[in-house]
């Protein structure tokens, strides 16, 4: 295997691998570089094992559910949790496999062990040193756990840790509500566990719109208590951990850590590339064509900490494994933002969020899920949706909700604003009958009633009945 690579690849994570597609088209001499477990963060500790978490809990949550459709003997309905977590730990398995797959496939191209960088073409790995033409760092990122709390030993889990549970306690702390503490706030709370959940924001869940933030909080705290605007801070005791936050103080048998993540450049050697770093001890780096500076390097993925979702991540790998086989880098657009929690009901922004608009002159449309017919028929009925537009053209800026099938309407309304859609346009659409889509088209209606109105003729014209059963 030869010392001069033109491409090597630091991670084996999603971004790697993503990066690694695009440079095995283009050339067979490269090396793909990986510093413990292979077969990638979302698989083995994030998205996938978090999902199946999430569908059991959800599921016996559902028996609640049972007595208004005129099902009898919910209460009788138990939970085997330790079957859960196995199932989890086994389908979790499976997906890994699956990601091993191309990377066992490389033979000793596929090297484990730690990195770390001598300058813009150079690295050594396991006592050797390997030169390269291009440099791509896919390094990832690891959970952020404050230092003084690492004494708590196993009563402090992250998600790195909560799947490996051969069961769950009766009392845990859950600190940090952003996407992943809130869906495994109300899976761990569905699950039978008694969650207290501790967030140092008044918004939680990545919302920035203050009146879907205000419709989350109240519908979550229907399942357990929410202590916001403080940083928490615990310490060990004889009953299990002590969790202080504000006036607020209770005793648990175990917390779940859930801070965000810390991308893996510690000791990897940024400092040899001769270019500045920031407060965090990146490189600058160019979220078009993920090339650090002017430097034959590329960074993707979590570790650039630009936007941790596994779709940002493959698209960066993509972008960097196609620039690093070229003389000269490629422009490339990037998608419509998209961020979805995986709640109940569903979270998400698309496109421009509340925040990012602030100040700008917009239009707002709304729709609340209490009285909408297909909500109320699956007893789905709550939450919220906001649309944002501008007010001269009516064209779809954005997106902020807490509302049922919130993962399907983001994707349909990513897809307008993306094609730069406006309310009518999206109004001439066909809504069957009867469908939750047929809220958003009332926060379309909402919108359409402040433009100036459309032609007689125009189907985007077709108004509401305002009864349930028929909007």
């Amino acid at each position: 295997m030869s010392e001069i690579f033109d491409v090597i690849i630091i991670g084996g994570g999603t971004a790697g691998l993503a990066a690694l597609r695009e440079v095995k088209k283009r050339t067979h001499n490269f090396a793909l570089i990986n510093d413990g477990p292979w077969g990638t963060v979302c698989a083995r500790v994030g998205c996938m094992p978090s999902k199946l978490l999430i569908e059991a809990a959800n599921a016996f949550h559902h028996r609640s559910t049972f007595e208004e459709f005129g099902i009898r003997g919910a209460g009788l309905l138990t939970l085997d949790i330790t079957a859960v977590l196995r199932r989890v730990r086994r389908l979790r398995d499976d997906f890994v496999a699956s990601t091993l797959k191309t990377t066992d496939a490389l033979g000793k191209r596929a090297i484990s062990g730690r990195a770390r960088l001598l300058g813009v073409d150079r690295l050594e790995v396991n006592g050797r040193e390997l030169r390269a033409r291009k440099i791509i760092i896919a390094t990832g990122s690891r959970p952020v756990v404050p230092a003084r709390w690492r004494t708590l030993g196993k009563q402090l889990l992250t998600t790195d840790t909560l799947f490996e549970q051969e069961s769950l306690p009766s009392r845990m702390a859950v600190i940090g509500l952003g996407p992943i503490g809130v869906e495994m706030a109300q899976a761990l709370s569905r699950l039978g566990v008694e969650v207290m959940a501790f967030g140092e924001n008044n918004t939680i869940a990545g919302l920035s719109d203050p009146q879907i933030n205000a419709v989350a909080r109240e519908l979550l705290e229907r399942e357990f208590p929410l202590y916001l605007g403080e940083k928490a801070d615990l310490d060990a005791v004889d009953e299990g951990v002590r969790v202080r936050s504000g006036a607020t103080e209770v005793v648990v048998d175990r917390v779940l850590v859930a801070l965000g993540r810390r991308p893996n450049i510690s000791g990897i050697g940024l400092e040899t590339l001769g270019v500045e770093l920031n407060g965090q001890g990146l490189p600058p780096v160019d979220p078009h064509t993920m090339q650090v500076a002017d430097l034959p390097v590329f960074m993707a993925g979590d570790a650039n900490q630009q936007i941790p979702l596994l779709h940002e991540a493959a698209d960066g790998g993509h972008i960097a494994g196609i620039n690093a086989t070229r003389p000269a880098p490629v422009y490339f657009t990037r998608r419509t933002p998209l961020a979805i929690v995986f709640a109940d009901p569903g979270i998400a922004t698309v496109g421009s969020g509340f925040q990012s608009l602030n100040g700008k002159k917009i239009l707002s449309g709304e729709v609340r899920f209490e009285h909408q017919g297909r909500a109320r028929i699956g007893q789905r009925n709550k939450g919220i949706m906001r649309l944002y537009a501008e007010p001269e053209s009516g064209r779809l800026l954005g997106a902020e909700m807490c509302a049922p099938a919130g993962e399907h309407m983001a994707h349909l309304l990513a897809l307008a604003i993306d094609r730069s859609l406006t309310v009518r346009d999206m109004l001439r659409l066909p809504f069957y009958h009867p469908v939750l889509e047929e809220g958003l088209r009332t926060a379309l209606r909402d919108l359409a009633a402040q433009l100036p109105p459309c032609g007689e003729s125009d189907l985007a014209a077709c108004d509401a009945f305002n009864a349930d059963a028929l909007d």
